[in-house]
């Protein structure tokens, strides 16, 4: 969402997103999990990813390649009997201030450092204003590199897509059991997308419009199928921004100021599918998640979908980063893709939903500074009954 009040534009995006990851990772842990009952929390054993620790690595180059870890090391089978001896009962377990804690770091991407850095870094680029225009004009530049790089390789991926599955299929003990598991991941990513596009966003709309959204979202039925159609948010931008103007009557310095901010950077629904698919992946493989890990899951998903691009299956590349933050190989992502076609499509519309109705709310903020400022532009904004003309 974007608020714009006072002359003041402030992009809180992330806070959107940060509610579509919490609402799927509710969904997946209180509702679907406890079908096989492998996702625990739980952080009395096994390795903890310190999330604190690792969102300020000691240098960069480190940060690239290795994550730090808490190991707490259970005590060995003779230490457990003499504590049992000790205190008198043989099912006592041992404290955990009596085991043994270690750090290390293993390899993987340490993402949560990198973003944080990333965020400091852009945020006194912007401070630096002329001076920080050529980085800002390199980084620009390198994105658009790695973009046109990953626009190469999703042409040459079907063929190796279809090779990583029928690998990943044949590793697996049960097939039919993968198949049980992965409608279920299909039906929690659509019922998150469902609750957050449909009830959440509706309701914020709702409480900060003072109206009802059913008319708003019944003239955004075009973009929302041309959505579902192409899974591009930025392909129906065009689309989007007529059907704000003409249908819905807000004023067209806000939807195309929010709208193609949105699309490059609000992604709701993909910000729910990446922390429902890292959980879901770490089930399939038996990996027990702590709270920790799912709060790193939920920073690092929210982050990654701010870099998705807006175009179709963009969310797979992001995806390898959130599974990284939790030690999950990102070959595992082959496990999500005979589905992630169709969900990419649900997602894209939820994406598309959140910033038209971003778009909206901040038109209805925005109504006094937009009348003072057409005015000194020679272009009044005049509100009569409720209906918004522009006089040129």
């Amino acid at each position: 969402m974007v608020v714009w009040s006072d002359h003041v534009a402030v992009w809180s995006g992330p806070r959107s997103q940060g509610l579509a990851v919490w609402s799927g990772c509710v969904v997946w842990l209180r509702g679907m999990a406890a079908w096989s009952g492998r996702v625990v929390w739980s952080c009395r054993r096994g390795p903890h990813d310190p999330t604190s620790r690792n969102m300020f690595p000691p240098n960069l180059v480190q940060a690239a390649g290795f994550q730090y870890q808490t190991l707490l090391t259970r005590p060995t089978d003779e230490e457990l009997a003499a504590y049992r001896e000790k205190v008198g009962n043989d099912s006592a377990e041992m404290p955990k201030e009596m085991f043994k804690i270690s750090g290390n770091y293993r390899e993987g991407s340490n993402i949560i450092g990198l973003v944080v850095f990333a965020i400091v870094f852009g945020i006194v680029i912007s401070m630096m204003k002329k001076q920080g225009e050529i980085l800002l004009q390199f980084f620009t530049a390198m994105s658009e590199a790695m973009m046109y790089l990953t626009r190469i390789v999703i042409w040459l991926s079907p063929v190796g897509v279809c090779f990583l599955i029928a690998a990943k299929i044949l590793e697996l003990e049960s097939f039919s059991v993968l198949l049980g598991q992965l409608g279920m991941y299909f039906l929690t990513v659509l019922i998150g997308l469902t609750v957050h596009g449909f009830v959440v966003l509706l309701l914020l709309y709702t409480l900060v419009v003072r109206k009802l959204p059913f008319g708003f979202v019944a003239n955004i039925v075009q973009p929302l199928a041309t959505a579902f159609g192409t899974s591009s948010s930025s392909a129906t931008l065009p689309l989007t921004i007529a059907a704000l103007e003409e249908k819905n009557g807000v004023d067209p310095r806000i939807a195309r100021f929010v709208l193609p901010i949105g699309a490059t950077i609000n992604m709701d629904g993909t910000a729910l599918y990446e922390a429902v698919a890292a959980i879901f992946i770490a089930q399939v493989r038996g990996v027990t998640l702590g709270l920790g890990q799912i709060i790193a899951i939920s920073i690092t998903a929210t982050a990654a979908s701010i870099g998705a691009a807006g175009i179709p299956q963009a969310g797979l590349v992001t995806m390898v980063m959130v599974l990284d933050t939790v030690g999950l190989p990102a070959g595992d992502v082959s496990l999500i893709l005979a589905v992630d076609w169709l969900l990419d499509r649900f997602r894209t519309t939820i994406n598309v939903l959140g910033d038209s109705l971003g778009a909206g709310i901040v038109n209805h903020l925005s109504k006094r500074e937009l009348e003072k400022m057409g005015a000194h532009d020679g272009d009044v904004i005049k509100v009569e009954n409720g209906i918004e003309a522009t006089q040129m």
